[in-house]
């Protein structure tokens, strides 16, 4: 979860029926039934567990605080602390901002000949290849190979839309499925990669926190950051920098925690260059974050009296090593934190650890903290 949906889920609760419960409602509704039986009849009545019409208001008391539940929920929809689903893209769509769609994965696949021709060879458009694993690639448009020539490289997208197509890396794509005449052999020449789900809440609600700051045109960060995760659902975290009067640096970290590739690169600089984003007065440059190199080398010890459930530990610290991992390497400019670790490896059952690696380290606002070696190693049981 990104600190700016953090610092919204933090805010106080809010309830559109004044934190009201079924029981309250039970209380009151038989307390009401009894001062007006009074009221009407002069007589004072009180209704024990098992009179009817105690039976009959708390029956009516379900159906009360179920409609009750819907108010509370419909208020609670115009609220980015509780928004989601179609709600939330309604409310987005109330600050100009719509739900990322999911896209395929792309690559650029090279159809190589078996002999060079004193023509040309053409490939039609949606020509497929696969993995073997039941993702496939098809062509865009129609190309082909020009004459006296041996291969040529013709763009290529997923057939799926998500991510399931990202990742395969050059020569994974090799199995021609639709045959084209004189074709010898395909294969994929880049990474496989811009493959995006459909937009999680999470970040639909980020962007929609974010969206002000993109309606100015003196350029604030916020309107970079905005901007920015607007481009693509990949990118995770973004600082922007102003190193001199209308020069503007954006760097940029990919959701897993990667660095952007020199395509992610290219396209975001000339996304931002859009002259409806950027101030005309800016000279803006997309950056890698600068790495800083740490190990992960610790030993850690398991209470004798939690030796039952040793096993589960174990795999509870496996857990927590990666979600530190994750958290220490998806934000740019965050230190690197051994407390953090030890706090995290602590929770999951662990009764101490001997930390060698790593050491607090300041790391510069522009760069990302990456892991160079990870060791962990089990001590065993020990008394409590």
């Amino acid at each position: 979860m990104s600190d700016v949906v953090r610092s919204v889920k933090d805010l106080p609760e809010v309830s559109f029926i004044d934190n009201d419960t079924l029981e309250k409602m039970r209380i009151r509704m038989v307390a009401n039934f009894e001062t007006e039986y009074k009221r009407i009849t002069g007589q004072e009545i009180a209704l024990s567990p098992s009179d009817p019409n105690r039976i009959l208001l708390y029956a009516h008391a379900l159906e009360l605080y179920q409609i009750e539940q819907y108010i509370d929920r419909a208020g609670k929809q115009d609220l980015i602390k509780y928004s989601y689903g179609e709600f939330l893209d309604n409310l987005a769509a109330g600050r100009g901002v719509l739900r990322r769609k999911a896209s395929p994965a792309e690559t650029v696949l090279r159809f190589t000949l078996s002999e060079k021709k004193e023509y040309a060879v053409g490939i039609p458009e949606g020509t497929k290849a696969t993995n073997g694993d039941l993702i496939y690639f098809a062509t865009e448009g129609y190309d082909e190979v020009p004459a006296g020539k041996e291969y040529v490289d013709i763009r290529a997208v997923c057939t799926e839309e998500g991510r399931a197509g990202n990742g395969l890396l050059p020569g994974q794509i090799n199995m021609l499925v639709d045959l084209v005449p004189y074709v010898k052999s395909v294969t994929n020449v880049t990474e496989s990669s811009e493959g995006t789900d459909l937009e999680t809440d999470e970040s639909l609600a980020e962007r929609v926190f974010l969206a002000p700051g993109g309606y100015s045109v003196a350029g604030p960060d916020d309107a970079y950051i905005y901007w920015t995760k607007t481009y693509s659902a990949l990118i995770g975290d973004v600082h922007v920098t102003s190193p001199e009067p209308v020069q503007v640096e954006v760097r940029v970290l990919m959701e897993d925690g990667s660095l952007p590739t020199e395509t992610v690169i290219e396209g975001l600089t000339e996304y931002l260059m859009d002259e409806n984003i950027r101030p005309i007065t800016d000279k803006v440059t997309v950056f890698a974050p600068e790495t800083e190199e740490f190990d992960i080398l610790f030993t850690y010890y398991i209470n004798k009296s939690d030796q039952s459930k040793a096993g589960m530990i174990q795999e509870a610290v496996e857990t927590a090593v990666a979600e530190y991992k994750k958290w220490q390497t998806c934000t740019i400019g965050r230190d690197i934190n051994p407390s953090e670790l030890i706090k995290k490896v602590m929770a999951a059952g662990a009764k101490r650890l001997d930390v060698i690696e790593p050491t607090f380290c300041q790391v510069p606002a522009t760069s990302v903290a990456r892991i160079h070696m990870q060791t962990v190693t089990y001590g065993g049981i020990e008394d409590d």
